[in-house]
């Protein structure tokens, strides 16, 4: 028995038999062949599901990583950020299968032994078609939710789900009750007040021994954030929440509660007053402390970095170091490539890259996508 064996470009595959002698027993073996195949087919899609989830999520987070990185970098050199988001994934496979046989008995007598031919013939074809809709971030909508400051109330929503407040706090806030953070935007660096910084240690302090929550009211269509600070507990609680009452200038309601409001100064004692910053703020604030090449520089493309990381005081350095060079290191946790440069964050600086997360989350809370629109495709099934 010989066999050849025919592969084209798309997967598809053929096995010809051709058997000579003993031609009656092959023919029985083809039919059987022939009447197992429909038994065989199965559907191959659940065994796609756990492998394509975990493989489109692994890339969509990537290139949300790097989009956002690439349009720090670009602020930086004065371009104007441009967003694209994945709006759907619609992966369509198709297995298609062909099986033929033929037979032959030859009848010629004057042959020394009657010859016999059964030819077996079979295809496979494996298509793989993903669609995958992008939708640009554009527009009037768009551009108002990138300059919307974040809301004082999901600000502290994250703050009591965990996340340090210290970190949430410097990154999305321009002043409490009048007390001004650091800011180096406009080209110059306004240092941060002198209780600005024990006042991010005290209110992290207080996170971390429950002393302080938040409640949200319904007030309409409006939500009120308010914050409370629970009753000292012990000797180092009741110095961190004097710290604050005295820092803000606030005198909490008997059960200790103060409502969280937009702005620069509060209109009473008992109201927390929080300037925060926009989306764009907020990166253009990223920006500024990027490790840019000292050439480009020189030349005037940019301007120099706000923020160093050999600063004293660990609030005055980059809010997330973004280095710079010819090529990025073995395992960086972004990188992106702009103007001939390499820009990427070391996937060793954890604290870079917990700030660099809470940016990308603090799209949702600024509402800066647009409505998707769901796509309409007809996906032959096969």
């Amino acid at each position: 028995m010989s066999e050849r064996r025919e592969c084209d470009a798309r997967g598809r595959g053929a096995v010809t038999w051709i058997v000579g002698q003993s031609g009656a027993s092959r023919a029985r073996t083809a039919f059987i062949l022939l009447a197992l195949l429909p038994a065989g087919c199965a559907s191959i899609g659940p065994a796609t599901v756990s492998r394509d989830r975990v493989d489109y999520i692994g890339a969509v987070a990537d290139s949300w990583k790097e989009q956002t990185l690439l349009n720090i970098v670009r602020m930086r050199y004065g371009d104007a950020p441009s967003f694209v988001d994945v709006s759907s994934i619609i992966s369509a496979y198709a297995l298609q299968g062909q099986l033929s046989a033929a037979g032959q008995i030859s009848s010629d007598l004057t042959g020394t032994i009657p010859s016999n031919l059964v030819t077996l013939g079979g295809g496979v074809t494996y298509l793989d078609r993903p669609t995958i809709t992008y939708t640009p971030l554009a527009g009037e909508k768009f551009a108002a939710s990138l300059l919307r400051p974040i809301p004082p109330s999901a600000i502290f929503e994250l703050i009591q789900a965990g996340y340090p407040a210290d970190y949430i706090l410097q990154m999305t806030t321009r002043a409490i009750n009048g007390v001004y953070n650091r800011s180096s935007i406009g080209g110059q660096v306004r240092e941060a007040d002198p209780s600005f910084y024990p006042l991010l240690n005290a209110l992290r302090r207080l996170q971390l021994s429950g002393a302080v929550s938040l409640r949200l009211e319904k007030h309409g269509k409006e939500e009120t954030g308010i914050l409370i600070l629970s009753p000292a507990r012990t000797p180092e609680i009741s110095g961190d929440l004097k710290l604050v009452r005295d820092t803000l200038k606030v005198r909490p309601g008997p059960n200790g509660e103060l409502t969280l409001i937009f702005g620069a100064l509060p209109q009473n004692a008992q109201e927390i007053a929080l300037l925060s910053r926009s989306m764009l703020g907020i990166l253009l604030e990223v920006a500024n402390g990027i490790d840019v090449p000292r050439a480009d520089v020189a030349a005037g493309r940019t301007t120099p970095s706000a923020s160093v990381m050999t600063a004293p005081d660990p609030h005055d350095r980059p809010l997330v170091h973004v280095s710079s060079g010819p090529a990025p290191p073995e395992g960086a946790f972004a990188a992106v490539r702009y103007r001939g440069s390499w820009y990427w964050i070391d996937d060793r600086d954890f604290a870079s890259k917990r700030i660099f997360t809470f940016l990308m989350m603090f799209f949702s809370l600024a509402e800066t996508g647009v409505t998707p629109q769901t796509p309409v495709l007809t996906v032959p099934a096969t």
